[in-house]
């Protein structure tokens, strides 16, 4: 690439999520740092203004085949995420892939030694690995900050509705139509307290992560999870909890914690904010600055630095990830453990009662819901 000639960049999957990613590259075009090339989405209706020159297609093959983009960003549905990213790194460009990166192991491992021999560089949308929070944290366990570690937790409570698993032909599903679609609490929307979590731990790669339980539960009528727990055992001994619920009263700020036997520490990764406690001592809060993973992408391309969120970085995930979508199905909360909620526009909420305690439970005692005897998950 030309130090002087901004890097081509092309938008895959504009409308959702994925709205955010076309309005960074928008703004990085207006400053620059890059050309928005092309976009592609099958629904091109509703787009803001796009800059003079921008491709518009319906498709990324039609993209590839009319232009040469130095660097994709995926933004589609889960199952596209391989084949997607494969045929963008073999047309010589480098990637932004959302998060998770595949709906298997299987398609994992591929991609990356497609990726590995194209030479190409694949970062993951798990957004909170751009924050500098987390090597903070690292830093400050490395440090002696909370003692010896003793285990690492994470938790999310959040509230998703109807409308919400009605998105999309996929939302909400594990398979459909025959394909692996991972679109559960642990794997999408609250995949990055996963993420973040084993990325504090030091335990991003495939080999980090020996063995994961699940304990997994749906309120909502899908078939994927919205209320779950994991316990995920990592190569040097200790292990990570994970509980989290899009069913809870109101949105709550999910946390990672690392607890060890002189105080813990507490990354509030949505926020970049972390607490540290110790006792004898007041907590210490800090806040830490952000950087957007295609403008780490552009740095990697440009200057040969680490990627923040690499391809690679995922593997633990995707064995955390791999373990829900084969384990065993969640299982439905029956009625009278949960509230339904009538929101305007003809929309339903579910409230799973207690579920926040529950949460705070799962970690305080290590345990998963059933572990934990709770009544709706017998």
């Amino acid at each position: 690439m030309s130090g002087t000639t901004p890097p081509r960049v092309a938008v895959v999957g504009v409308n959702g999520h994925g709205r955010s990613h076309l309005q960074h590259a928008l703004d990085a075009h207006a400053a620059g740092r890059l050309r928005l090339a092309a976009v592609a989405d099958p629904r091109l209706d509703d787009l803001p203004e796009l800059p003079a020159g921008t491709r518009r297609h319906p498709d990324l093959d039609g993209l590839l085949h009319e232009s040469a983009p130095d660097v994709v960003v995926l933004s589609t549905p889960i199952h596209t995420h391989a084949a997607l990213a494969t045929a963008a790194v073999r047309a010589g460009a480098d990637v932004l892939l959302e998060k998770p990166p595949t709906a298997t192991a299987a398609e994992f491992t591929e991609l990356s030694a497609t990726v590995q021999a194209t030479g190409r560089l694949c970062q993951v949308g798990f957004q909170s690995l751009g924050s500098a929070a987390v090597e903070h944290v690292r830093r400050r366990v490395a440090d002696g900050r909370v003692g010896e570690v003793t285990g690492y937790s994470a938790a999310g409570c959040w509230v998703r509705t109807r409308a919400y698993y009605q998105r999309a032909r996929w939302a909400g599903h594990r398979h459909l139509d025959g394909r692996v679609v991972a679109d559960g609490a642990l794997t999408n929307p609250l995949a990055h307290a996963v993420a973040t979590a084993l990325a504090v731990a030091g335990a991003q790669r495939a080999e980090d992560v020996t063995a994961v339980e699940t304990d997994l539960f749906h309120v909502h009528d899908i078939e994927a999870d919205d209320t779950s727990a994991a316990r995920v055992h990592l190569a040097d001994g200790r292990d990570l909890v994970v509980a989290v619920t899009l069913c809870a009263a109101e949105r709550g700020e999910p946390f990672v914690v690392v607890e060890g036997t002189a105080g813990r520490i507490t990354l509030y990764y949505a926020l970049d904010t972390v607490v540290e406690e110790v006792p004898g001592h007041p907590p210490l809060v800090t806040r830490h600055e952000r950087t957007h993973l295609l403008t780490d992408l552009l740095a990697a391309r440009a200057h040969g630095t680490p990627l923040l969120s690499s391809l690679a970085d995922s593997g633990g995930f995707t064995r955390v990830l791999e373990a829900v979508v084969t384990g065993p199905a969640p299982r439905p909360v029956a009625e009278g453990f949960f509230e339904r909620l009538e929101l305007p526009g003809g929309d339903e909420g579910r409230r799973l009662t207690g579920v926040e305690e529950a949460v705070a439970a799962a970690l305080r005692e290590r345990a998963t819901f059933s572990e934990l005897g709770l009544p709706w998950t017998r």
